[in-house]
């Protein structure tokens, strides 16, 4: 768990021999509400980049509201994702022929972008979301995720998000 994506290092992750970033659109990589991003998202990316790693977004938008989200970045997605089913990772990992052990899930959501990721065996980063407010659909997941935290922190304890891996 780190704070932000952009807290992810190119050097840390490819220490862990990460290769590729799959990687929630909303509230993970630009806030919801802001499809235009922020100079950090431009700045993380260029270092993917720089360090050979592949950023894919894998978002359960539609294939017109993620393309023109990530336009501006020329990174590769796939919409429709279906999290917290597999299908948006594993139409990446043949298109790619990536490895699982090379590849990570990032997420603001424990109930889609984890569980997804869980799911299809790759490995996963939970990030805090970039802003407070969520669209209405994902009101819902926040609702259920409260609970399954309150579980999580009653059974493992206080859950700490981190400045990097």
């Amino acid at each position: 768990m780190v704070e932000a994506v952009y807290d992810l290092r190119a050097e840390d992750l490819l220490r862990h021999g990460i290769r590729a970033v799959l990687v929630d659109l909303d509230n993970t990589l630009i806030a919801w509400n802001n499809p235009d991003g922020t100079p950090e998202v431009r700045a993380w990316l260029d270092e993917m980049t720089i360090a050979d790693i592949s950023v894919v977004v894998v978002s359960n938008n539609n294939h017109s509201r993620v393309e023109r989200a990530v336009a501006r970045f020329g990174v590769d997605f796939v919409s429709r994702a279906m999290k917290p089913f597999t299908r948006g990772i594993d139409i990446v990992m043949e298109r790619y022929g990536f490895d699982k052990d090379e590849v990570i899930m990032v997420g603001d959501q424990l109930m889609t972008d984890i569980r997804a990721s869980h799911r299809a065996g790759i490995k996963s980063v939970l990030v805090k979301p970039l802003i407070k407010s969520d669209a209405w659909n994902t009101k819902i997941n926040r609702w259920r995720e409260r609970r399954v935290w309150a579980k999580l922190e009653e059974k493992y304890g206080k859950i700490v998000y981190h400045k990097g891996i």
